[in-house]
């Protein structure tokens, strides 16, 4: 087959950066709305007289949909491996439009007690599966669908449209709080970025039925269907993963720190400022806001050098950030008195965090070959989200409530330490061959090198 004119590669790949980003965009966006208005419909579905009870028990239905995404990583994750990443992108997307249709429609407690609660648990259990099969697939389709120098850069994007999916939120957010009163917010007006967001899917749909295939997952398919045929049945399955428990369990322990602290300074920020350091919510909300924005400027800058010194060197700084700089960090801004000395602080840590999110996607998927890398993302990312990731929120709130709050500043540090060292004991995966391709064209060089020698030797 002729190789693809370069001007036609580059178009395809920028096709499926947009392609991906998009719909990983929206998949975050009502992923991540929900944490951004439980604190207007908190109340909506639990009564009570303690906010804080009501926002763990809104919290606690916000992790009970990370319990669902290692069973999405695992359905979809397989579903990734066996009939390509393009269906898996577009299954999930569907299943995240539902999911926000079932929340925006969802009757409160005086109208329906606690069914109302039932609809919103069964809506984010939906959800949980919608996001443990767009994790690893979107990780997987950046990753293979950028040119191997430059992986670091186009799994960036993940991140880039991770956060801008918050980012609309936050924008639906901040504009909704400035056109309507509180009591307005707190009765309906909730409502309105859930029906936008199942909208903004219906097009999402359309845009990844577009989307190509990975090259690294068509020569999989068709090796499966030539000489290895005998080994596709495994393909996508936990018993292909079980081969690569080893990388799995680096996953689980890369993942540890990171999400923690990830979640730490995005979706539980905004209550933290509110609830610990006094702020207006208007004013904690548009802290939260450009501390993203500029957070999600600085991943591509962060991939880019990746794929010019390693991955590791950027893991390792943020762990040890974050290890030594949560506490202080974290102590400082529930004392922050004004918008700009807790913006300064937000961003601190998130440029912390970036060491970690810009480049994690493309980790986990150089850890593993094709015929089980979006399974093998999917699953011990998912298991290590929802013991850690989904639960932040609920423990600093749950400490909170006991009257040690800074017991949780420890925890994110603790588990930063741990993914510490699991950091500075991996290899680097940066020259790691995704496809057949480059694994042959590195068995080329590698043959060729021993001949060269002694050229350079006899200069």
């Amino acid at each position: 087959m002729p190789a693809s004119p370069p001007g036609d590669e580059r178009r395809k790949r920028r096709l499926a950066l947009v392609g991906g980003s998009l719909g990983n965009l929206v998949e975050w966006y009502d992923w991540f709305v929900y944490a951004s208005f439980a604190i207007y419909f908190a109340d909506s579905f639990f009564p009570g007289e303690n906010p804080t009870t009501q926002l763990m028990n809104t919290a606690g239905i916000f992790a009970v949909g990370f319990l669902m995404r290692p069973v999405g990583g695992w359905i979809l994750g397989r579903a990734a491996d066996r009939h390509g990443r393009k269906s898996a992108l577009t299954l999930t997307v569907t299943m995240m439009s539902v999911a926000a249709l079932l929340i925006a429609v969802a009757p409160t407690y005086g109208q329906a007690g606690y069914f109302g609660a039932l609809v919103l648990l069964l809506a984010r259990l939906l959800q949980g599966m919608s996001i443990g099969g767009e994790y690893a697939a979107s990780a997987t389709y950046l990753t293979e669908a950028s040119a191997r120098n430059r992986r670091g850069l186009g799994s960036s994007f993940q991140y880039v449209s991770m956060t801008c999916g918050q980012l609309l939120g936050l924008g639906i957010l901040i504009t909704l709080q400035h056109t309507l009163t509180t009591a307005q917010l707190e009765s309906w007006g909730w409502r309105i970025p859930f029906l936008v967001g199942a909208l903004f899917a219906v097009v999402v749909f359309w845009l990844r039925r577009r989307l190509q295939e990975t090259d690294a997952f068509k020569e999989e398919t068709a090796a499966a269907e030539g000489e290895d045929a005998h080994d596709d049945s495994t393909r996508g399955t936990l018993k292909a993963l079980w081969h690569y428990r080893r990388q799995a369990g680096l996953v689980m322990a890369l993942t540890l720190g990171g999400t923690v602290a990830y979640y730490t300074y995005t979706t539980y920020l905004t209550k933290y400022l509110v609830g610990s350091a006094g702020m207006e919510k208007t004013t904690a909300t548009l802290v939260s806001f450009t501390a993203l924005a500029l957070f999600a400027v600085l991943q591509p800058f962060a991939g880019i050098l990746s794929d010019r010194i390693g991955r590791r060197p950027l893991l390792i700084t943020f762990a040890v950030g974050c290890t030594v700089g949560t506490y202080p960090i974290m102590t400082a801004l529930g004392s922050a008195s004004s918008y700009w000395s807790a913006l300064g602080l937000s961003l601190l840590a998130l440029v912390i965090v970036t060491g970690y999110t810009s480049i994690n996607a493309a980790v986990k998927a150089e850890l593993f070959p094709t015929r089980v890398r979006a399974l093998g993302v999917a699953l011990p990312y998912a298991i290590a989200n929802a013991l850690f990731g989904g639960t932040a929120e609920y423990v600093a709130l749950w400490f909170k409530n006991s009257g040690h709050e800074t017991m949780f500043f420890w925890y994110v540090s603790g588990c930063a330490l741990i993914s510490l060292v699991t950091y500075v004991l991996m290899p680097d995966t940066r020259n790691a061959a995704l496809s057949r391709a480059e694994a042959e064209a590195d068995g080329e060089a590698a043959r060729e090198r021993p001949a060269a020698a002694p050229a350079e030797a006899a200069r």
